[in-house]
């Protein structure tokens, strides 16, 4: 599936697939979002078996040790046949001895082995997920910005999350959950007839109508817990946007926290009416189903205890007969969940392959151009370069032709949509064109190795992104060799030097979520600084000094006037003071260059650009 054409489904962040047992409780349903699922993306099983490959010995070790638990545990009844029937009423010491050595021996063994199994599948499960969780998030890495920008935030994070969690579930427990359901169901089947068919024949009466009251249960709570999911989704997003740093920002400033309070009340209190309906839907079918249960002992001892009926049925037999009754509905059960189990764990596996599966918009080349980027002259050129961000669209920019010279400038001026930071995300290859190329050394951008290109070309931007760390984690990210004096000579040349070294923690200093803990030109300083570490010979300035007030523009545009010097550099101006140096200005409009020259140049020339020079929102300061 191509990357350009993907529309990223729903949000599945609510569901949590791996909660659903398969234990007694009441059986499951398919979800109709799972089969939607599957007919969109379907799974092939080997895809699946394949994820075990290399696991064989632990799998068939856990396999003979959930077939030795069910026959272990159908040892129980016959011994306490043993000890009712013979050992007690003969006095038989010995026998009894024995007997009851068995029964705390076989308990002990089948618990042990159950720890066994546990560790085992655990393991397995965990490694798999390992290395599922990990492709996933590398491969996710490789996808183009235009990805990110057209799926919803908590679309990746809820697979990536979600629904890797929830096939952790199906890969540790469902398999082992299945086969040891099926053996013990056939185990108690075979110990029951042993023990007697008649009674066997009257389980078998009894067993269906229960198992069908149980499932019209839980049809008619699938349609509440359907709505408890959407509420709860809801909550999710309350809480995302009411309590992030930007969501209390706006939540404060625009005296608007009440009324989100009021708002998540009213949801909170939509969840309760929800799970009371729940807990009470088909109440009374759960209680005739109780009143089934409570009388099938009942029936079991009337026809063991009647002459015609009982074939000499003896105490312990009859004890060891009840014993077995009583637990086969709960493998039963299980097994009956088998098939909306299946469509449930195929649909996990169908959502994490179909991200796996995104072809890249920004595809890595398959043999990339040796390209040594400290030999790198930095010449820039845009051939012909047109692109479109769908090909329903129109062009974003159109037939651009354009060069900077080794150590050259460029600087793009425009109204907003004119093209100029599409036109200069091309050289960071944020995009590709969809026409034409954008070279560097006259090396076309899609020959280079992504991280060789990421070591060639730098990018400040109006947007800094600061992770949540130390001042010395963000500059690290960009050289993680740099020395300590590297970082502070690189904190120097951004004008932050000072700042820094008057923080109690200094270097150590904790940003904040996004950078919070300082003002937007320190972050803009900061992130110069992580720039300067990188050493770039090609520089791509987004408006990096839109968003401040003067004082502090000046402050960074002489960290910025320091990265520069001799680097090419790709200006988008904000200010046309800030590029009244350049050596070439490119005025653009709907995408295309309608005028270029020097600063006095397109003054003389009195066409837009001078009609920009007098505009007060571009005007010097």
């Amino acid at each position: 599936m191509a990357a350009g054409t993907h529309d990223a489904p729903k949000d599945t962040s609510a569901r949590l697939p791996g909660g659903r047992g398969m234990g007694g409780g009441r059986p499951m349903q398919v979800d109709p979002r799972d089969r939607a699922q599957l007919e969109i993306a379907p799974v092939p099983l080997r895809r699946v078996t394949n994820l075990f490959r290399g696991f064989g010995r632990p799998i068939g070790i856990v396999s003979a040790i959930i077939v030795a638990t069910s026959v272990i545990s159908m040892a129980q009844p016959f011994l306490v046949r043993e000890v009712v029937d013979t050992a007690i009423p003969q006095q038989d010491v010995r026998l009894l001895l024995l007997a009851v050595g068995a029964m705390v021996a076989g308990a002990a063994t089948t618990q042990l082995l159950g720890v066994v199994q546990t560790w085992m599948s655990t393991g397995v499960g965990q490694r798999v997920m390992h290395r599922l969780r990990t492709d996933l998030f590398a491969h996710l890495q490789q996808q183009s910005l235009g990805f990110f920008t057209r799926t919803r935030a908590g679309e990746v994070q809820s697979r990536l999350t979600n629904d890797i969690n929830g096939m952790q579930g199906v890969v540790t427990t469902t398999a082992t959950s299945i086969a040891s359901n099926l053996t013990t169901a056939i185990a108690t089947s075979v110990a029951m007839v042993a023990l007697s068919w008649r009674l066997s024949l009257l389980s078998l009466v009894v067993i269906p109508p229960a198992v069908w009251m149980t499932r019209r249960v839980a049809l008619i709570r699938r349609e509440v817990t359907a709505r408890q999911q959407a509420r709860r989704a809801d909550l999710n997003v309350q809480i995302e946007e009411g309590l992030s740093v930007s969501g209390v920002r706006v939540s404060k400033t625009l005296g608007a926290g009440r009324r989100h309070a009021e708002r998540f009340a009213t949801t909170s209190e939509e969840l309760v009416d929800l799970e009371l309906r729940s807990q009470l839907a088909g109440r009374w079918r759960m209680a005739t189903m109780q009143i089934i249960f409570s009388a099938i002992p009942a029936l079991i001892y009337l026809v063991a205890g009647l002459p015609a009926t009982s074939g000499g049925m003896t105490i312990g037999t009859l004890i060891a007969f009840t014993t077995l009754q009583a637990g086969i509905f709960r493998p039963l059960m299980g097994l009956l969940n088998v098939g909306a189990q299946w469509v449930s764990s195929m649909a996990l596996f169908s959502r994490v392959f179909e991200y796996l599966d995104l072809i890249p918009d920004v595809a890595a080349p398959t043999a990339p151009v040796v390209l040594d980027p400290e030999s790198v002259r930095g010449e820039v050129r845009f051939e012909n370069v047109s692109f479109a961000y769908a090909a329903d669209s129109p062009n974003a920019v159109d037939s651009i032709n354009a060069v900077v010279p080794p150590g050259g400038s460029l600087a793009l001026v425009g109204h907003t949509g004119s093209g100029k930071s599409t036109l200069a995300s091309l050289v960071a290859r944020l995009h590709d064109p969809t026409s034409g190329r954008v070279t560097v050394d006259g090396v076309d951008l899609r020959d280079l190795d992504p991280e060789v290109l990421a070591r060639i070309v730098g990018v400040v931007s109006q947007e800094t992104y600061l992770v949540h760390a130390s001042i010395r984690e963000n500059l690290l990210l960009a050289a993680p060799d740099a020395t300590e004096a590297q970082l502070w000579q690189a904190l120097g040349a951004a004008q932050v030097a000072d700042l820094v070294a008057t923080l109690p923690q200094g270097l150590d200093t904790v940003v904040g979520a996004r950078g919070h803990r300082f003002s937007g030109g320190e972050q803009q300083r900061i992130a110069i600084a992580r720039t300067i570490l990188r050493n770039p010979k090609v520089l791509v300035l987004d408006e990096a000094t839109s968003a401040l007030d003067n004082d502090t523009e000046r402050a960074v545009q002489k960290a910025l006037d320091e990265l520069v010097r001799g680097r090419t550099t790709i200006t988008i101006a904000h200010r046309l003071s800030t590029i009244e140096s350049a050596d070439e200005i490119a005025v653009l409009d709907h995408g295309r260059v309608i005028e270029r020259g020097s600063h006095r140049e397109l003054l003389a020339l009195g066409g837009r650009y001078a009609a920009l020079a007098g505009t007060p929102a571009y005007a010097s300061v």
